[in-house]
């Protein structure tokens, strides 16, 4: 006789590693933010820039 498959046990699995990986998305950009912040910064836009870029 087959088992009962465990639907259940599988949702929860999959919801486990779909937070693992928001959690890890989430680490990565407060990382950036953080580094962003902590860079000095020259007063630019990034629009500024490509202005004044030589093409």
């Amino acid at each position: 006789m087959a088992r009962k498959t465990n639907y259940g046990f599988d949702r929860r699995e999959r919801e486990k590693t779909r937070a693992m990986k928001r959690a890890e998305r989430q680490r990565v950009k407060q990382e950036k933010s953080a580094e962003r912040k902590e860079q000095p910064d020259d007063g630019k836009s990034p629009e500024q820039d490509y202005e004044n870029f030589d093409r």
